[in-house]
């Protein structure tokens, strides 16, 4: 997570436990990787629905005073890492709004593509906007919805923007949970005795003790109510399109996402990269925790021994006090440190999903190096990374994407690594089941399976321009080498 795209959102929602609250919050905390800025549940007896959210993790938005102010039998929550709108407080969900159809509250997951063209035009109509959010614009077309009936007026609402939704929201009495016709993002349905739970992961179905069913399917409405499940095709089809970087990299490996175990996509994904590109090496060390499946397979498939040669510090807060520059990598070193013995006199196979800017594998490599490895080989199980995607995931402006403007050998010597190898396009859509055909790889072609409007088709074209800076040439110094940035670093990824 050190020089990664950052995860989108996760959303959760529950409908006939007791314990509606406390379940949706630990169901959040499961989903606490998909983001980390802000934290939110809103909970309904049936009568009233109420809401608390705020800043931070989970953990730090919510205890057991806190639950205690949201009492019923269902309920909806969301974590959230900013993909559209600011980070602050105003943008944190659920949004929960009193309209002509009742009290509604909405969590989203996605990206919606048209949102700037469709805010405009209910400004002009005399909406006032309260956030900068995407999801807030749904809001006012389901609250101005001349439906009858809360149902219909989501869908008429949902009928009318385009791009990447998963959404739960909840009414007075009544969980609902719908996916865009091309399934870009998750959402899974789970049991628990009686109830019924919505969820981004199965990971948050195994906290809480629920049974995995199904996914909701694209295009499909779910609602939850005390009738059961009813489930409505709410949506023509269209081409499916899920994200494919959710088995990469951002979903958790013990989850099943699109109805597949990520942890067994990510360890073939592993054995292909082995087999596509093979090094003659002594130890397999994954960069943790990311390159962890994939080191597996690779390990399997090459015959080389994995051993764990990068330790992470788990206890590493979200802000830590850098001392003086004169301490190099200290960013990174916190984070991970070598394991001397593994590592020094070896030739070393570094394992990791991606490669964004390679701010963070430059500092890793050198730092592996240091440790005494005699070669350091990079490998990496998904093509290079060329494209920002527009669908939900927070992603650099193309020029700072260091596979979209360097070569393969630029981006080798940058990391002063002694070979890097990436899995092919064919290897990685061939290790997901039913293809390409099914998934969304737009980050790694530039094609976009759903058409921008005009705003963000200009905004679009500006973030594909490709204007990237030189890579430095390398000095003799290696401190001066840290300080000399090519263009991708100067924004480096953090969390």
């Amino acid at each position: 997570m050190l020089d990664k795209f950052r995860e989108e959102c996760g959303v959760f929602g529950i409908f006939g436990h007791a314990e509606a609250a406390n379940l949706t919050y630990l169901g959040l905390y499961a989903l606490q990787h998909r983001g980390q800025e802000s934290a939110g549940i809103a909970a309904s007896d049936g009568t009233q629905v109420r809401h608390r959210k705020a800043m931070g993790y989970v953990s730090e938005a919510f205890d057991a005073q806190a639950l205690a102010t949201l009492p019923g039998h269902l309920a909806i929550g969301h974590v959230r890492y900013s993909t559209a709108g600011d980070s602050k407080l105003a943008n944190a969900q659920p949004i929960v709004v009193d309209s002509v159809h009742g009290q509604f509250a909405v969590c989203h997951n996605g990206n919606l593509v048209n949102a700037g063209d469709l805010r405009e035009a209910l400004v002009r109509g005399g909406a006032i906007f309260q956030t900068n959010s995407d999801t807030e614009v749904v809001v006012h077309l389901f609250a101005r919805s001349r439906e009858d009936g809360s149902e219909h007026a989501i869908v008429d609402a949902l009928s009318q923007v385009r791009g990447a939704f998963s959404f739960v929201m909840m009414t007075r009495d009544r969980v609902l949970g719908v996916r865009d016709p091309h399934g870009f993002r998750p959402l899974a349905i789970g049991r628990l005795g009686d109830a019924w739970v919505l969820c981004s992961e199965t990971c948050a179905l195994d906290l809480i003790g629920a049974t995995y069913v199904r996914d909701v399917e694209p295009g499909e409405l779910v609602v939850l109510s005390a009738a059961g499940l009813k489930s409505t095709k709410a949506f023509g089809p269209a081409r499916h399109a899920h994200c494919i970087f959710e088995h990469v990299y951002f979903a958790r490996p013990d989850s099943y996402v699109f109805g597949e175990s990520v942890n067994e996509v990510r360890t073939g994904l592993g054995r292909r990269l082995a087999r596509e590109q093979p090094v003659e090496a002594d130890v397999v060390v994954p960069i943790p925790d990311s390159g962890v499946c994939a080191a597996v397979g690779f390990a399997e498939a090459s015959g080389i021994p994995m051993r764990f040669g990068l330790i992470r510090n788990h206890y590493v807060g979200r802000t830590f006090i850098e001392p003086q520059q004169s301490i190099r990598h200290f960013g990174v070193r916190v984070k991970l440190n070598p394991v001397r013995s593994i590592i020094e006199g070896r030739r070393v196979v570094l394992v990791d999903d991606s490669i964004v800017r390679g701010t963070t594998s430059r500092k890793i490599v050198r730092m592996v190096r240091s440790a005494g490895a005699r070669e350091v080989h990079m490998r990496i199980s998904c093509p290079p990374t060329i494209s920002p995607c527009f669908y939900g995931v927070d992603t650099p402006r193309r020029s700072e994407l260091i596979a979209a403007t360097h070569t393969l050998e630029e981006i080798r010597k940058y990391l002063d690594a002694d070979s890097i190898g990436y899995l092919s396009l064919d290897g990685l859509t061939a290790g997901v089941p039913g293809g390409g055909s099914k998934y969304c790889t737009s980050c790694y072609t530039g094609i976009y399976p759903v058409a921008f409007p005009r705003d963000e088709a200009a905004y679009l074209q500006l973030a594909l321009k490709l204007s990237p800076e030189p890579l430095p040439a390398e000095p003799a110094d290696a401190v001066a080498a840290d300080a000399v940035m090519p263009a991708f670093e100067k924004d480096p990824v953090t969390s």
